[in-house]
């Protein structure tokens, strides 16, 4: 599975912006599917991921109802809408896919990372 992020940008607080996640393969549909992000200085950490199918989902509670992730199977696209942007949510973000199909909390898990889009969120 090859991962490809894009929707990062420049936006100010409260603004809203919609990353997108093109994956490759026909099996994709079996994977799960997280976002990562990592600010300057401090460790990656998960935002958001969605089991297979759409089985499940497991967010950062610093998103919590601000973000949304969510998959289109039949397209191999995996997006992550961010409603409601603060400063501390500037970071790279970066997509992964876990082939086990669960949505695991943990970078270790997933096999399969995309480069990174910078997101900055301007006070």
């Amino acid at each position: 599975v090859q991962l490809q992020a894009s929707g990062g940008g420049l936006v100010q607080t409260g603004d809203s912006l919609r990353l997108s996640c093109a994956a490759s393969g026909r099996t994709f549909s079996r994977y799960a599917v997280a976002w990562f992000r990592r600010a300057p200085g401090k460790e990656r950490e998960l935002v958001a991921a969605i089991g297979w199918r759409a089985g499940g989902t497991v967010y950062q509670d610093s998103v919590k109802g601000r973000f949304t992730i969510s998959r289109n199977d039949t397209q191999n696209m995996v997006y992550l809408q961010m409603n409601s942007l603060k400063s501390e949510d500037t970071a790279v973000y970066y997509c992964a896919a876990d082939s086990a199909g669960i949505a695991f909390k943990h970078g270790w898990r997933y096999d399969y990372w995309g480069q990174g889009t910078q997101v900055t969120v301007s006070s």
